[in-house]
């Protein structure tokens, strides 16, 4: 794996075995056929906040192994366009957050060399936003038209079963046990995205750990209060 030139780490627990897919079963199938049997072309993985993104893209370069690379763009931005070079040769090359960067020219000229340098080696090039390239302001008419073109994997958001389900599954994954009422309070008390309910319930989870209690709901609410105090540290 190449050096790379911000801290980039694959989340532990980003794997496809850990993704709940609700209504995105057929998303998720079609990149872990990808992370298999790698082939060429460009894919565009569009959704809303907190739709599994970038859970999907981390899974695919972990089930993929040697030669996936994993790309953050809003954190590479500190580091200028030149800084996409690093990744000409790898065979997935998986760009997270592309509304970073979409809409400067400078930038667009170095996805556009990516986009050439994987078309030429037959590479994979995975290409995550929140919206379609229809919908985002190119300032490269040829690099948008190139995107337009790609492959389009749409993800859409779980529902409220979806969110408690995928919310019971992270637990699992923890070795805890959810209770539904706990789920669903953290539901109505919270941002209603998975990226919103994972990071407290990973939290929640620490400081249980630390307090030896069960995951109730009052002990919940003691831990929220404590974390929305300023200058307290809930852990």
């Amino acid at each position: 794996m190449r050096q790379l030139p911000l801290n980039v780490r694959l989340h532990d627990r980003a794997r496809f075995a850990s993704f709940l897919p609700g209504p995105n079963a057929q998303v998720m199938q079609q990149l872990v056929e990808l992370s298999r049997h790698q082939r060429g072309g460009l894919w565009w993985l569009c959704g809303p906040e907190g739709s599994g993104k970038t859970h999907l893209l981390q899974a695919l370069c972990t089930a993929a192994g040697e030669g996936a690379q994993y790309v953050p763009l809003s954190e590479l931005a500190a580091y200028g366009p030149a800084a996409l070079a690093e990744w000409h040769g790898a065979r997935w090359l998986c760009l997270d957050e592309a509304g970073a960067v979409i809409g400067n020219g400078d930038w667009e000229r170095a996805l556009f060399a990516v986009y050439r340098d994987c078309d030429e080696r037959g590479a994979s090039l995975l290409v995550a936003a929140r919206a379609a390239p229809p919908q985002l302001s190119f300032a490269l008419p040829d690099l948008a038209s190139r995107c337009a073109a790609g492959l389009r994997l749409t993800l859409r958001a779980l529902d409220e079963d979806g969110q408690l389900a995928a919310l019971r599954l992270r637990a699992q994954q923890r070795g805890f046990d959810l209770p539904d009422e706990t789920a669903r309070y953290l539901q109505r008390r919270l941002p209603r995205d998975m990226r919103s309910l994972f990071v407290v319930l990973d939290e929640l989870d620490a400081a249980a750990l630390a307090a030896q209690r069960r995951l109730t709901v009052p002990f919940i609410k003691d831990v929220l209060a404590l974390r929305e105090t300023p200058g307290v540290n809930a852990s």
